[in-house]
């Protein structure tokens, strides 16, 4: 027989497992709507609390307007070599609009070391000054995996 240790532990991920996986600094990808309709799609820090993804948004950001109007979207964070994945599809609530030291900043700075590791303060701190949108991202529908294999329904005729 074959060693496929390769693959990895197959299937969902454990709730220790995900809580872990999201902690770990992985960029998310967050899906929206634009104005006509179309699919947007940009990379973004996010902040998983247990319940909702948080997401920060500068001022300017086209996808913090997009949100604002629509508020369906989805977030996708997984690692190289498809090993690990979540995906959500979400609601998003305006928490914040655009503003200077509001309730963005704590996360915004657990951000900065989750992402960038102790110099994360030192990217954020000068840019305090700047606007931003907070948003929650509350999931509707919830998926993860983990391993290199099909998903049982995938094999299914």
């Amino acid at each position: 027989m074959q060693n496929e240790s390769w693959r990895g532990k197959l299937g969902g991920l454990e709730r220790e497992e995900f809580d872990t996986f999201l902690a770990e600094g992985k960029v998310a990808r967050l899906a929206c709507l634009d104005d006509k309709g179309w699919p947007y799609v940009v990379p973004c820090w996010h902040e998983w609390d247990g319940d909702s993804f948080w997401v920060v948004a500068r001022m300017k950001s086209a996808w913090a307007e997009y949100l604002e109007k629509e508020s369906r979207c989805a977030i996708t964070i997984d690692e190289e070599g498809a090993l690990r994945k979540v995906i959500a599809q979400c609601t998003a609530t305006l928490v914040e609009p655009p503003n200077v030291g509001g309730a963005w900043v704590p996360i915004a700075e657990r951000m900065s070391v989750r992402y960038l590791g102790p110099n994360g303060p030192s990217y954020l701190e000068p840019t305090l000054d700047k606007k931003r949108w907070l948003f929650r991202l509350d999931p509707v529908r919830l998926w993860t995996w983990q391993g290199v294999d099909w998903a049982k329904h995938y094999k299914e005729d």
